[in-house]
């Protein structure tokens, strides 16, 4: 769960510190005062996209940390071990937002990948906003929280990799069968080119062999000159080479060690000198002795380089790349050559592949109704909680043709609605109004919610557009999800925010000048005049005030029941 939160130059927030625990957290506020600001800033730290207009104005820096207790998230440790992130029981993320628009992203104190902080966030924080209603007419969306519901992501996977593979067979097939055509021609071509490449008869390693060679070759005369010259200093000159002073420095070296033994470091090092120079001396004798200065080989090589060289440019590719290409090229004659059987090694291959395919599709359609009766029931049920009587989701589940078929399945879904009673369901969007597309959202953001393996719910005033009972029932779906998991909801409805396990307040601070957003836990009696300042306006009065106490003894008592 997100155990605490700091945010520093952060649009109008000059700095913030907060402490969260689980259950539900209502954050409230007047409007504009930094609610959803708040928000902003914990969706950049779980991976969203910066923009240089978060900065506070005046600052060059905008700097968001967070920190999560991950002690009953074994995955996500697992995860974070896969990734060398790992640090026990929990896990600080980091983002820091410059007024150029340049981000770094951090998990425990390592540098990562914008993606690698988002692929962590969605495993750590699930956010459902006030306007997600606007995406469910979309049928991906919908099969989406019907398989997000059912909990069949891992089946839908498996089945993807079947559909590639027989996608991929399928493509192969027909290419070959389109290249019948013209396969006496690319036979052809192919056979001289793979003829030219097996008498080229070039390995991996010879051409930097051969490179190193003419090198070599081609600077013979200037390694032999120096060469000699460089022996001649050590050893062979006969005036004054290294070797003759060094042995003098040591005919006087040697008395004088035996007055002083702090010289006798610098005699061995001497002596040690004199034997290397010796040594190298007699390499050099060797290597010039052995040095190849022969012109037809250098001819030779020359000439072979430039037959590769040759050949590369023909083929349009690196002269390194050449042994590659006769490997494909071979491969690609042998199957032409092979064509008949090739052919028919593909196509069965392509059939089971297919019947793989179908045979795991058709059973997650299986799963996918049932996942789809299920959801279907769930949220039927919150929206007659939600003021909708009478009204109904029902989830089609229908088979495409085969020419349809896809990554996700054999189904296409289609999420249907009666708002009323006696209406027959109709597609979502031709039947609920705005009102009751938010409702319909809510219902299904609850039930997915609930449905979720993920430890820490955002809700971005879902509620909006609901009122009286329905908000208190809202409130109390919260306070439900708020006793399995960590549940933070903003919301200007005091119905919901009477039913929260703590109470958060944001105030906009100005001094003229300057506008700040300050965050405070409130106690008891501070919250029974937030929710006063929610019923009751611009005037408080005790009348509101012990309105907005008996709103909080009405949210505890379920939890006391429970708890006898």
């Amino acid at each position: 769960m997100l155990s605490h939160l700091h945010i520093r130059n952060f649009a109008i927030i000059d700095e913030v510190e907060l402490e969260l625990d689980q259950g539900l957290s209502v954050l409230t506020g007047e409007t504009g005062a930094g609610k959803s600001i708040l928000l902003d800033a914990l969706g950049l730290l779980l991976g969203d996209r910066a923009d240089a207009g978060f900065v506070r104005h005046g600052a060059q820096r905008a700097e968001l940390s967070a920190t999560f207790e991950l002690e009953k998230l074994p995955e996500v440790q697992a995860w974070l071990d896969d990734q060398d992130l790992g640090d026990e029981d929990q896990v600080l993320l980091r983002r820091s937002l410059g007024s150029d628009g340049r981000s770094r992203a951090y998990i425990n104190g390592q540098s990562v990948p914008v993606q690698t902080l988002r692929s962590l966030g969605e495993q750590l924080v699930d956010i459902h906003g006030q306007h997600e209603h606007q995406s469910l007419s979309k049928r991906s969306v919908q099969l989406d929280l019907v398989d997000f519901h059912g909990q069949l992501l891992e089946q839908r996977e498996e089945l993807a990799g079947a559909f590639r593979q027989w996608r991929e067979l399928e493509e192969r097939l027909e290419h070959l069968q389109s290249s019948e055509s013209d396969r006496t021609a690319r036979l052809d071509l192919l056979s001289y080119q793979c003829q030219e490449l097996t008498q080229l008869g070039l390995s991996k390693e010879e051409l930097p062999e051969l490179e190193e060679e003419h090198l070599k070759l081609a600077n013979s005369g200037r390694l032999a000159e120096q060469s000699r010259a460089s022996l001649d200093a050590l050893y062979e000159a006969d005036e004054s080479n290294a070797y003759q002073l060094l042995s003098g420095a040591l005919q006087q070296l040697e008395p004088l060690a035996t007055l002083d033994p702090d010289l006798a470091g610098v005699l061995a090092m001497v002596r040690e000198a004199s034997i290397q120079v010796q040594e190298a001396s007699d390499e050099l004798g060797r290597y010039l002795s052995e040095l190849d200065m022969d012109p037809a080989r250098l001819e030779w090589v020359e000439d072979r380089l430039a037959a590769i060289h040759s050949l590369a440019r023909k083929h349009r590719c690196n002269a390194e790349e050449l042994p590659e290409l006769a490997d494909k090229l071979a491969e690609e004659l042998n199957e032409l050559e092979n064509a008949d059987q090739s052919l028919e090694k593909l196509s069965d291959q392509s059939k089971k592949a297919r019947e793989t395919y179908l045979k795991l599709g058709k059973a997650l359609s299986g799963e996918r109704r049932k996942a789809a009766a299920e959801l279907s029931q769930q949220v039927s049920t919150i929206m007659q909680q939600l003021g909708m009587q009478g009204g109904k989701m029902a989830i089609a589940v229908e088979q495409l043709p085969e020419s349809q078929y896809k990554l996700d399945g054999l189904d296409k879904v289609e999420f249907l609605v009666s708002a009323n009673p006696g209406q027959p369901p109709a597609a979502l969007s031709k039947v609920a109004s705005g009102g009751e597309l938010s409702r319909i959202s809510l219902a299904i953001q609850v039930v997915a919610a609930a449905a979720s393996r993920i430890p820490s719910m955002v809700f971005d005033e879902v509620d909006a557009g609901v009122g009286g009972g329905i908000a208190e029932i809202v409130g109390q779906r919260m306070r439900e999800l708020g006793q399995e998991r960590q549940v933070l909801c903003v919301t200007h409805l005091p119905q919901v925010a009477s039913q929260a396990h703590r109470h958060l307040k944001v105030t906009k601070l100005t001094d003229g000048e300057h506008t700040r957003t300050r965050i405070n836990a409130l106690n008891e009696s501070e919250t029974v005049e937030e929710l006063a300042r929610m019923l009751g306006g611009v005037k408080i009065t005790e009348r509101t005030r012990e309105h907005a106490r008996e709103m909080l003894e009405t949210a505890a008592q379920p939890a006391r029941r429970k708890a006898r």
